[in-house]
């Protein structure tokens, strides 16, 4: 399950996605516009910054900015950078592969088998999609849901 720090995340570089270029944006009006709580948005947004998904600019003028085209950052790399591992037991993991305690033999460990087709799944969606992607995917998905309600008399 997404965590609210991850989900919060996204929907904060999501916002400076679309504003990418326009200069930096404020933590407050981050923080309003998305209905973030703002210590916590601050937190988020720090630990974007130390895993350089953001560039911060302090004084007047200042903020937070992407630190990278939308097209260069992936949901799967934010996702490692505030939770860590994507795989959902350790065996199956690439970044923090430990074998578990209790398992007897990995090679023949159902759990293990498909474990890690479910991480090599979640991997391939999250690391195949940009912020720039979601933009699109979500951009067409709003068309296509207003022309389903367009009425013609």
């Amino acid at each position: 399950m997404l965590t609210k720090k991850s989900k919060y995340a996204l929907q904060a570089l999501l916002h400076l996605a679309r504003r990418h270029g326009q200069g930096p944006v404020l933590i407050s009006d981050l923080a309003d516009q998305e209905r973030i709580p703002r210590k916590f948005l601050e937190l988020i947004l720090l630990d974007l910054k130390n895993g350089g998904i953001l560039q911060s600019k302090k004084g007047k003028g200042g903020g937070y900015a992407l630190g990278k085209s939308p097209t260069e950052i992936t949901f799967g790399s934010v996702i490692r950078i505030l939770e860590g591992p994507l795989a959902p037991i350790p065996c199956v993991s690439q970044m923090a592969y430990r074998p578990c305690e209790e398992c007897r033999d990995e090679l023949t460990c159902g759990i293990r088998v498909v474990m890690k087709e479910v991480r090599d799944a979640t991997a391939r969606i999250l690391d195949s999609t940009t912020l720039a992607d979601a933009l699109r995917r979500a951009e067409w998905q709003s068309r296509e849901e207003g022309a389903a309600l367009m009425y013609y008399i």
